[in-house]
Order: C-alpha cells, then sequence, then structure tokens
C-alpha cells in the first residue's frame, strides 16, 4: 500500500514539474505596463491630490493655519501657466519667507505635473 502511495506522489510530482511553457524558460512573464493616466479634470486632480497629501496640515481653503489658506493664495497670483509652474515649483522645493517665518517643507517625491494640478486646483479656489 505505501508502494501504491509513493508511486502516486512521485508520478504527481513528474507531472507538475512538466512545463507546458512550449519551450521558454521563463515561467512568470512580465505584466504589461500600465496605461498612463489621463486626467480630464485637472481641478478635481488636484484637490484629489491636495486631501491625499499632507497639505491641509498647515493650509485651508479659507482660513490662514501654519500657512496661507489658499484662496489668499489665490489672491496673490493670478491663474496663468507661468504661475502654475512657479507654485509647483514652490510645492515641490519648499518655501520661506513669502507668508511669514515659518518654511513650507520640500514635497521631493510629488511630481512635476501633480504639483501642477496642485497649483491649478489652489488657483482656482478665487
Amino acid at each position: 500500500m505505501k508502494r501504491v502511495f509513493l508511486a502516486a506522489v512521485l508520478a504527481s510530482i513528474v507531472a507538475c514539474s512538466k512545463s507546458d511553457n512550449s519551450g521558454n524558460k521563463d515561467v512568470l512573464k512580465e505584466e504589461p505596463e500600465a496605461a498612463p493616466k489621463v486626467v480630464t479634470d485637472p481641478i478635481a486632480e488636484g484637490q484629489s491630490l491636495v486631501e491625499g497629501a499632507d497639505c491641509l496640515g498647515c493650509h485651508k481653503m479659507d482660513e490662514r493655519m501654519i500657512g496661507p489658506s489658499y484662496k489668499e493664495v489665490a489672491a496673490k497670483y493670478e491663474n496663468t501657466p507661468e504661475n502654475v509652474e512657479l507654485l509647483a515649483d514652490k510645492i515641490i522645493k519648499g518655501s520661506s519667507g513669502i507668508w511669514g517665518d515659518v518654511p513650507m517643507p520640500a514635497h521631493n517625491g510629488l511630481s512635476k505635473e501633480n504639483a501642477k494640478f496642485m497649483a491649478q486646483y489652489i488657483l482656482s479656489s478665487k
């Protein structure tokens, strides 16, 4: 009985070790690259990014906290492509001395594209 059981186990091991991979040695294949994200509403994307980051710990929409409110920023900077670029750089690199003594920390891990979405959202709050 033990021999029959061992033979069955060995047969199943041999069967499982055979590959239906048609000669390919790589059993695991690379996953296809994800399609780039298509953003149809940059303001909503910026709002989502702001709400998902640490921004709201220092900024509010209507009132000054540690940093200026988003409405104060929108009042100071006209909503132009140049200012979106400027604010995106400040978001990524950090900033100090413009709104007081407390510096805004850098967000180096943020992509330029996402920082621009955030800046567009902030500037739209006028």
